[in-house]
């Protein structure tokens, strides 16, 4: 009896202790649903918020040319998706409904609205008034997604400036990649939250207005003119039909602020099918690509000697024809026909495009100040230019310089250079010395400072002594580039092609000139660039020149140039 009475005593003691257990895990449970429901220590009711919100849908900005003419915009298509799990009609009377709105057959719309995925994809790309009138179907197994879709009214016009834009993969070139913040920029972007279908959620804290108004982001202005680049485009894309080049390039630049008024390269694409072109076609070979400039060059080669003091306008070459420098026999390009011109003065040296005398010019500097003046030219650097992909050339430090490769570098040869690279240091000749980072973007006043900037160098005097020497080159020889009412300085140059995949140089040549005009007070500078010409004479004077001289015409036309010859 004994025992049994302290057996129930021991349970009761342990039932005691389960009971208090039991009581405090009670408690416990109670006070963290309370802190997990009410408190909301974990942050659920965030968490949700946050799996329910959305932003608004944004709409990229407008890209508009100089003038106000639009070159890019968004236009708003929708998708739409059939939901099995979600039926009321049957995939026949569905069909039959829908058929007129999505122009597709109904047999093909029964096999599509039969299929076994839980979300079936009817029709992509539907415009604003069809997916209106869907939805006043009350159609609740269909739903319709909406997207943007990039759109360039002007075709394949300024194709490599403006680039692509891809919403599904937010992939980009041109300047719908280096604009992209600004083009995507709004100033109150609301967040709202939705129910799985989309639809928002209304509480007190919900603007309607902002939850109606579509976002859009800031617009862009280029410095682009679009008559400019209708004009470039086409006499470049006919020299390169008839000539049956490889590939050509034209830029219109303002010297003097360096804003871009034109920016032509074949071949080109439509970004409005930019998925059909190629990679040869969408490739903006005009940052990426370098090449040997030739004669365009000794405009430099000079302008340097000169403002280092170690020439003068006055100074005179003694042009030998040919001269051996290393183990390289250097000749000019006309020796056959004038072996020994003799003394030659620097405006002979450019109007016969003289090897010899950019040679001799070169040999009076230093292999260190002279490339420390092709640095100030912007040779070997980028130029800062507001487009992606840019390269910075080729330019070996002149400690590496044997007295071949000084020589070359006199006539354009031993650096590489991109197209901009050269309408930039050419540029410095026509606005007094000074280089202008080159820019296709127009930015307000407030940014300029932190994208455009200026290099001096050489003095507004040295500037202007070669603007003249290259004038006179002009008017004194029979360049077909000659104008009735302007004054032009420019030079043409013709530039082996260096083999791909090997040493030495193809049978193939770059065919250049650039030039800027009215030389008295330059406000247009026109670089071109044709690659691979064929058929007949291949000189910068036969392929290059005939456009220079229309384009130059044409602008000085359409800005209403200041004539500066009598």
């Amino acid at each position: 009896m004994k025992d049994k009475l302290n057996r129930f005593k021991t349970f009761d003691k342990r039932l005691g202790c389960w009971q208090v257990s039991f009581a405090v895990f009670a408690v416990l449970l109670i006070i963290y649903l309370f802190l997990i429901q009410v408190v909301d220590i974990k942050n659920y009711r965030l968490r949700a918020k946050r799996q329910r919100s959305s932003r608004n849908f944004i709409m990229r900005g407008d890209i508009f040319d100089r003038n106000g003419i639009k070159l890019a915009s968004d236009r708003i298509y929708y998708d739409a998706y059939a939901h099995p799990a979600d039926y009321d009609h049957s995939p026949e009377e569905l069909a039959k409904i829908l058929a007129p709105y999505l122009k597709i057959s109904t047999a093909t719309l029964v096999g599509k609205l039969s299929g076994k995925d839980s979300v079936i994809t009817l029709k992509k790309d539907i415009d604003r008034p069809t997916a209106q009138a869907i939805r006043k179907l009350g159609l609740r197994e269909i739903s319709l997604g909406k997207k943007n879709t990039r759109i360039y009214p002007q075709g394949s016009m300024a194709s490599h400036i403006l680039g692509y834009y891809n919403f599904d993969a937010d992939i980009a070139s041109g300047v719908e990649l280096t604009a992209k913040d600004q083009l995507e920029h709004v100033e109150k972007n609301v967040q709202t939250e939705r129910t799985p279908d989309g639809n928002i959620i209304y509480n007190f804290s919900t603007d309607p207005v902002a939850t109606t108004s579509p976002l859009k982001g800031k617009s862009l202005t280029l410095t682009i003119d679009t008559a400019i680049q209708h004009i470039c485009e086409q006499e470049l894309y006919r020299m390169v039909l008839k000539r049956q080049a490889l590939r050509g390039t034209v830029i219109v630049m303002n010297p003097k602020n360096g804003e871009i008024l034109a920016y032509a390269i074949y071949p080109y694409y439509d970004p409005n099918t930019y998925r059909n072109a190629s990679q040869l076609q969408i490739k903006n070979w005009t940052l990426t690509d370098v090449f040997p400039p030739g004669s365009t060059f000794k405009t430099i080669t000079v302008a340097s000697a000169m403002a280092l003091g170690k020439i003068n306008p006055h100074t005179k070459i003694y042009d030998t024809g040919k001269i051996k420098v290393g183990w390289w026999d250097i000749k000019n390009y006309d020796y056959s026909q004038r072996p020994f011109p003799g003394w030659i003065t620097l405006e002979g040296l450019f109007e016969h495009s003289s090897n010899v005398g950019s040679v001799k010019v070169a040999q009076t500097m230093t292999s260190q100040e002279f490339y420390s003046m092709l640095k100030k030219f912007g040779i070997g650097s980028k130029t800062g230019i507001d487009l992606p992909g840019e390269s910075v050339g080729l330019l070996p430090n002149w400690t590496k310089w044997d007295s071949s490769t000084h020589a070359s570098m006199g006539y354009g040869y031993a650096a590489s250079v991109t197209p901009i690279q050269m309408v930039s240091a050419v540029s410095a000749l026509a606005n007094n010395g000074i280089r202008v980072t080159p820019h296709v973007i127009k930015y307000p006043q407030e940014d300029e400072e932190k994208k455009i900037f200026t290099t001096q160098v050489m003095s507004a005097q040295t500037a202007r002594n070669i603007t003249k020497l290259l004038t006179e080159s002009i008017n004194n020889s029979k360049a077909p580039i000659k104008l009735e009412n302007y004054n032009i300085a420019a030079k043409t140059g013709t530039s082996k092609k260096p083999k791909e995949n090997s040493a030495g140089y193809s049978n193939m040549l770059y065919t250049s000139i650039v030039g800027y005009l009215p030389a008295s007070d330059p406000q247009v500078l026109i670089y071109v660039l044709v690659d691979s010409a064929a058929g007949g004479e291949v000189w910068g004077s036969t392929i290059a020149a005939p456009i220079f001289k229309e384009i130059a015409s044409q602008t000085a036309r359409i800005l209403n140039l200041k004539p500066d010859k009598k």
